[in-house]
């Protein structure tokens, strides 16, 4: 299943968009209103639950400065990663786009289809107000 965040303008350049997702920490600033856990694990590494879903624990899987952050399932039982790529538009400006890739069954992905889109565009709409 591919998933992508409509692209969003960030009033910051390439890097400073880079450096700010590939802190971990800074994850909580732009999760959905329904998250009810968050936890840094380590510096690659965090935990996070939103209302009526299970913990999922995301670890940086590889970046490309200043272009791209990796991060991905730390479990086998949900293989995905979400990535996001960042182009500079003007000066001072980027745009960012995140795509999520996971491997599902067809009963699985019809079931989490809605609720991970819904996540995605709301990561990506928090993070243009960085």
């Amino acid at each position: 299943m591919n998933l992508e965040s409509p692209a969003v303008t960030v009033n910051k350049n390439p890097q400073e968009v880079f450096d700010f997702l590939t802190k971990v920490e800074n994850f909580e600033q732009i999760m959905p209103d329904s998250k009810q856990k968050f936890e840094v694990l380590n510096d690659t590494r965090f935990l996070f639950q939103l209302k009526g879903m299970p913990e999922i624990v995301l670890e940086q899987k590889d970046s490309v400065a200043p272009s791209k952050v990796i991060l991905g399932a730390a479990s086998e039982k949900l293989p995905f990663t979400l990535t996001a790529d960042i182009n500079e538009i003007a000066d001072g400006k980027s745009e960012t786009k995140l795509i999520f890739e996971g491997k599902f069954n067809a009963m699985m992905g019809m079931m989490i289809k809605g609720p991970i889109q819904n996540f995605i565009n709301t990561l990506s709409e928090k993070l243009a107000l960085i």
